[in-house]
């Protein structure tokens, strides 16, 4: 696909080897997400290999993902120190260190072609283990790391069409999706014969975009080039925004290394006295706005994709097709819109774009609610599709565009607050939606039933019930049965109870459009930078 240089005022056109070189980066981080996604979730994958149960598998899921945001948050403060260079050569050494683990946890099992048997075998899945958790970890940090370097990268070789090509950037995300997912397919019982396969594939990009960025001549971020300085930087994002930043940070470590709220909020404390002390700014009215908004964002987008896949593969399934084909649809879908953003971006606005996505998430998830059948629901997951494809590209492209004193800060920082809040509140609070509904049906159709197989828990916005699957398999089987039915169709029901998400985005990008009509209309900010 052949797409026209940007119009830049500038005696250099962009570069776009340096462009599709970042574009290849960051579809090497989808790559790793998906491959890991696969490796710990296939029963036959790491779970067989390495004895994982369940929470085992999710814990190693995890520590894949919470490095992610925190490392483009706390790389986007010192980047510009570094340089672009720096970070993506750091990203490549992560990807580098955790396939290493990955193949030592292999030869742990498999010492000189043989495989321990009864305490030795334990002792080698316990070794494994702590090689696969921390190689996931550093692997999080190199995802993380290269979404630090390349937004404000693209943001500075394009800065008079900011919101367009960072949507065309980020089609690289499902576009690794779907090209993974794909691979996975057409790789098939190769992958369960010899998990290793994967490692090799996510080299593959790797080792191509170090090769086209090694030698790039990377730009001086417009911050940088204008002489904003550090402390201004600082104080656009403000100490609202660090609060909220910081909370998450905070909040996701304490949740990794068991630390209690007392220690959580004194962090924190500390953390916003010594900003406060160093740039004396709350902040920009809009930034802090626009981080706040990450929360329903998040959750919206990221939040939902486990309970609509879960909605989407069972007809799929039925239909005799593979699961992941759910994946590879709706990431075909939004990698063909992000490409083609740009008439939509001219033709709507930055934020007219993002309040009609917004209203097609909400009819999008409402449809999903309440459909039945596999052409209903992939019609309803399209609709939804078309909605959530722009939320994320765009508000980085807004960002950019309205705060480039923020510099990479800013621009990252917005990022990291929505990887985490999909991991700390959104995911889970859509959740307990799901089992609250659940509850709240099975005591009608079933009374005295729930108390009988309910269990307690907790998540970070407090406690809930949930349906416990081990004890519903204790029931008689008509009843288990019904169970299993009423509980499923509530949790899908649910879905009409998240389309509060998006409509508190609706209210609050209408309420920007007409601040921005009142102010002469949307125009993005330009340092002026001298070429």
């Amino acid at each position: 696909m052949t797409i026209p240089t940007s119009a830049v005022p500038s005696r250099t056109a962009p570069s776009m080897a340096l462009f599709w070189g970042c574009f290849i980066a960051l579809i090497t981080t989808s790559f790793a997400f998906v491959t890991r996604a696969f490796l710990v979730n296939d029963p036959a994958l790491w779970p067989s290999e390495f004895g994982l149960d369940k929470v085992q598998a999710q814990v190693l899921f995890g520590a894949g993902v919470w490095p992610f945001a925190i490392s483009i948050i706390l790389f986007s403060l010192v980047i510009d120190k570094i340089g672009y260079r720096t970070a993506m050569v750091f990203s490549f050494l992560c990807y580098a260190v955790y396939a290493a683990l990955a193949l030592g946890a292999y030869g742990v099992i498999h010492p000189n072609g043989g495989a321990p048997t009864g305490e030795a075998l334990v002792e080698a899945r316990a070794r494994a283990f702590q090689m696969l958790y921390w190689g996931s970890v550093i692997l999080g940090l190199g995802n993380g790391t290269v979404e630090a370097f390349i937004n404000p990268v693209v943001a500075t070789m394009f800065n008079r069409d900011k919101t367009k090509w960072l949507n065309i950037l980020h089609a690289g995300w499902p576009g690794g999706l779907a090209l993974g997912g794909v691979i996975t397919i057409v790789l098939g019982s190769r992958v369960t014969d010899d998990w290793r396969i994967l490692l090799y594939v996510l080299a593959i990009p790797a080792l191509v975009y170090l090769v086209m960025l090694i030698k790039a001549r990377f730009p001086l971020n417009e911050r940088v080039a204008s002489g904003t300085s550090y402390r201004e930087m600082l104080a656009e994002f403000g100490v609202l925004g660090a609060a909220i930043a910081g909370y998450l940070v905070i909040k996701q470590l304490g949740e990794v290394f068991g630390w209690s709220d007392v220690v959580v909020f004194g962090l924190l404390a500390v953390l916003l006295v010594g900003y406060w002390l160093y740039c004396r700014s709350l902040g920009r009215g809009l930034i802090v706005l626009l981080c706040l908004l990450m929360v329903p964002l998040a959750t919206t987008e990221l939040g939902t994709d486990a309970a609509i896949t879960g909605i989407m593969e069972e007809p799929l399934t039925q239909a005799g097709f593979s699961p992941l084909w759910v994946l590879i649809y709706t990431s075909l879908i939004m990698v063909v819109l992000r490409f083609f953003a740009g008439p939509i971006v001219r033709a709507l606005s930055p934020l007219g774009l993002l309040a009609v996505s917004a209203g097609l998430a909400i009819v999008g998830l409402f449809l999903l609610s309440r459909s039945a059948g596999l052409f209903a629901i992939f019609a309803a997951a399209t609709l939804y599709g078309l909605g959530k494809t722009f939320f994320w590209p765009t508000t980085l492209g807004v960002v950019s565009e309205q705060s480039p004193k923020g510099g990479a800060l800013t621009l990252n920082a917005i990022a990291g607050i929505g990887m985490l809040t999909a991991g700390v509140i959104g995911g889970p609070m859509i959740g307990e939606f799901q089992e609250r509904a659940a509850r709240i049906e099975i005591t009608e159709q079933l009374p005295g039933v729930y108390e009988q197989v309910s269990r307690e828990d907790h998540y970070v916005l407090g406690s809930y019930t949930a349906v416990d699957a081990d004890k519903v398999a204790m029931l008689p089987a008509e009843t288990a049965g019904r169970v299993t039915v009423i509980a499923k169709e509530a949790r899908q029901h649910a879905l009409a109870t998240v389309t509060i998400f998006p409509g508190i985005m609706l209210v609050a990008y209408l309420g920007l459009i007409f601040w921005f009509k009142s102010r002469g209309g949307y125009r993005p900010v330009n340092l002026h930078v001298g070429h």
